[in-house]
């Protein structure tokens, strides 16, 4: 006969059990887990942080909202142009931080809600696989049917003396003022958008890069054209520079080049160097595979080596992108409690950066479309203008919009843009990509007349 205490234990030790456990609380985790329980399975999700992943937390929602203080004191140079007397007193940035951070929490609240609404259970805790049906959170298990690991990435620093003395994207939300001088190492869109805000905010940036351009895997219109905006912005661009070491001086760090260039000394270091994916879940446990770079292998569904175990978002290094994590969360759903599957296509997907201006992509970039058709079966439509937002300011900016065609029929298989408003204009431009539109289809299309999106029904 057990004692009390004994059966006490047997319960508290005994797995839990649910059909599909989803480790991850990101966007992708969160969308997968939501799908799954409208099609009536018992679901789990483990987050060990704050609700909402990257994204939400310290990634696009924060982002662009800052992105939309910095541009707020770009147009105010404009004004007076306009006929509007403003000058700018002063940047209270801990009033908007704290707002901004207000905004945040209000959709944490909200994504709790709606778990809630779905009848997602939330465990909080640090997930690790202990087999390949079940994983430990706090000293408790869980097994399940099906597991989804949807933990995403997290910023990497190079391992160079002082590279502890640097912040990373993360570290910047947490700033309290801007700081008066910034060193920003990396040339891809974290980095572009980043160094763009803060110089606008009334920082003193340098941007090293490694080479000689920004955006490089982007097409070179756009590389060539926001490297050129960013060095016209007056950001000192530090072109085939890697930082070497930095030092503690005073109240600012010295950062020194293997190039041989003079060190210089700033305020604040930030690296945006890459990313690297969350991966110490005790994979080898379950039985999960990763690739060269260290992420999860996954096929076409989503399915990692270990049969019952599936991978989304950041993690497994496809497409970094908060809408192809939940388009695969709900898609993954649907094929495992609703026998449709159905995986993401991940041709003409589009992307934006909030460099200054805006950059907007979708589709093969035109060395993409002639290294893969071939250069006698590529039509490049290129249209560079002022848009009217320009036509009574002494400033005066360049809008460049190209669409790569294929074949005599000429289908648009890449579309590029850099000006302002491109964010917003790219949405209808890549559902009639998608759909497979010709350019004679864009000619056919009256012009919105005027504005810089008719450019791309009228370009000849």
């Amino acid at each position: 006969m057990f004692h009390p205490a004994s059966r006490i234990f047997m319960e508290m030790t005994k797995a839990v059990k649910f059909d599909l456990l989803v480790i991850g609380g990101g966007s992708g985790g969160i969308a997968c887990a939501r799908k799954a329980a409208e099609f009536g399975a018992r679901v789990a999700l483990v987050e060990n942080s704050n609700i909402g992943g990257t994204c939400v937390n310290v990634g696009c929602v924060p982002k662009k909202v800052t992105f939309n203080c910095a541009s707020h004191l770009e147009y105010l140079k404009h004004m007076k142009d306009y006929g509007i007397s403003a000058e700018l007193k002063s940047i209270d940035f801990k009033s908007f931080k704290l707002k901004r951070d207000a905004y945040v929490q209000k959709l944490n609240d909200i994504y709790l809600s709606n778990l809630q609404k779905s009848g997602v259970e939330l465990i909080k805790g640090l997930g690790k696989f202990v087999s390949k049906s079940a994983i430990d959170v706090n000293g408790k298990k869980y097994t399940a049917d099906h597991i989804v690991i949807a933990t995403g990435g997290y910023p990497f620093v190079p391992e160079v003396p002082g590279a502890e003395l640097g912040i990373t994207s993360d570290g910047f939300f947490e700033l309290e003022s801007v700081p008066k001088s910034i060193l920003i190492s990396g040339a891809g869109y974290i980095a572009v958008e980043l160094c763009g805000i803060l110089k606008a905010l009334g920082s003193d940036v340098y941007l090293a890069v490694r080479h000689d351009k920004v955006l490089r895997t982007f097409d070179n219109m756009i590389s060539d054209v926001i490297t050129e905006e960013i060095e016209n912005s007056g950001i000192h661009i530090l072109k085939n520079s890697t930082i070497s070491t930095i030092e503690k001086v005073g109240d600012n760090l010295k950062v020194s080049f293997d190039n041989k260039k003079n060190p210089i000394e700033v305020e604040k270091v930030l690296w945006a160097v890459g990313r690297r994916p969350n991966i110490d879940l005790n994979l080898k446990k379950a039985n999960v595979a990763i690739d060269e770079t260290g992420h999860i292998k996954v096929d076409a569904y989503q399915n990692t080596s270990q049969e019952g175990i599936y991978a989304l978002g950041d993690v497994c290094g496809k497409w970094l992108l908060t809408p192809v994590a939940i388009a695969v969360g709900r898609k993954l759903a649907a094929s495992l409690f609703s026998n449709e599957p159905d995986p993401l296509e991940y041709s003409n997907i589009p992307s934006v950066v909030f460099s200054h201006p805006p950059s907007a992509t979708v589709g093969l970039s035109e060395d993409e479309a002639v290294k893969t058709y071939g250069k006698e079966n590529v039509k490049i439509y290129k249209s560079v203008f002022t848009p009217m937002y320009y036509a009574v300011t002494e400033e005066k900016k360049k809008c460049h919009m190209k669409l790569v065609c294929c074949g005599a029929e000429e289908k648009v298989i890449g579309l590029h843009m850099v000006g302002p408003s491109c964010d917003e204009i790219l949405q209808g431009f890549a559902v009639a990509i998608k759909m497979g539109a010709t350019k004679k289809n864009f000619d056919a299309c009256v012009a919105i007349h005027p504005t810089s999106a008719e450019e791309l029904v009228t370009m000849r």
